[in-house]
C-alpha cells in the first residue's frame, strides 16, 4: 500500500516568515514609498535603500521573494514613481529592477528567479575613462502589461524610447528582450524573437512562421 502521508513543514520556518512580516511592516511605516498597497510582503533579505523608496510604488498583493533588488536613480527630470509594481505582481528570487526613468509592471506580472529589468545602461562611450566613472545612459521607459510571465534569467533592457511587452505574454528562460512585442506573445532567445502568438478564434497558441 502506498504511503500518502505528507510531511509537515519545518516548524522553524516560522522564524523567516516572522522576520519577513516584521521587515515589511518596518519598511511600510518608516520608508517614504510613493505608494504601499495592502497585503504586500517583502522578504527580509531584499535590498531597497531608504533614499530611493520615494521612487517606488507597490499595489495590493505584491510579493518580493528572497534577495530581490529594487534600484532607482535620482534624477532632476521626470515626475512620479520610477518603479511601479501593480496589483498581484510576484517578483522571483534574486531578481533586479533598476530604473532611471520608469519601469511599470501592470497587474499580475510574474517573475521566475533572476530576472533583470533595466531602462538604462552603463555609459561606455569614452574609452579613456573607466566605465564605472562614466555614469549611465539616458535610457528609455519600460511597460510590462498585465499577466506577463518571465522565465528564469530573462532580461529586458531599454536604451532609448519606450519598450512595451504586451499583456498575456511569456518570455522564455534566459531570453534578452531589447524591443517591444505585441500582446499574447511567446518570446524566446538572445536577441529575443517572437515564437508563438495566441489565436483568439482557435483558442490556442500557434507558431509564427
Amino acid at each position: 500500500m502506498t504511503n500518502t502521508t505528507i510531511s509537515a513543514e519545518d516548524p522553524l520556518s516560522i522564524i523567516p516568515r516572522g522576520l519577513t512580516w516584521l521587515h515589511t511592516r518596518w519598511l511600510q511605516n518608516t520608508y517614504s514609498f510613493a505608494g504601499f498597497g495592502r497585503r504586500v510582503y517583502i522578504h527580509y533579505t531584499c535590498d531597497i535603500l531608504r533614499s530611493v523608496a520615494g521612487y517606488i510604488q507597490f499595489g495590493d498583493d505584491v510579493g518580493l521573494a528572497k534577495d530581490v533588488w529594487l534600484n532607482a536613480l535620482p534624477t532632476m527630470d521626470g515626475t512620479g514613481p520610477k518603479i511601479v509594481l501593480g496589483n498581484g505582481c510576484r517578483i522571483g528570487r534574486r531578481s533586479s529592477i533598476s530604473a532611471r526613468n520608469q519601469i511599470l509592471l501592470e497587474e499580475n506580472v510574474l517573475f521566475a528567479p533572476q530576472v533583470l529589468i533595466m531602462d538604462h545602461n552603463h555609459e561606455f562611450s569614452d574609452v579613456d575613462v573607466p566605465i564605472r566613472d562614466q555614469g549611465v545612459t539616458q535610457g528609455g521607459r519600460i511597460i510590462i502589461e498585465k499577466n506577463c510571465w518571465f522565465g528564469y534569467g530573462a532580461v529586458v533592457l531599454c536604451n532609448s524610447g519606450e519598450l512595451t511587452i504586451g499583456r498575456n505574454s511569456v518570455i522564455g528562460a534566459n531570453s534578452v528582450v531589447t524591443r517591444s512585442f505585441p500582446p499574447n506573445s511567446v518570446i524566446v532567445g538572445n536577441p529575443a524573437k517572437l515564437l508563438r502568438t495566441f489565436d483568439s478564434e482557435e483558442k490556442q497558441w500557434v507558431k509564427v512562421l
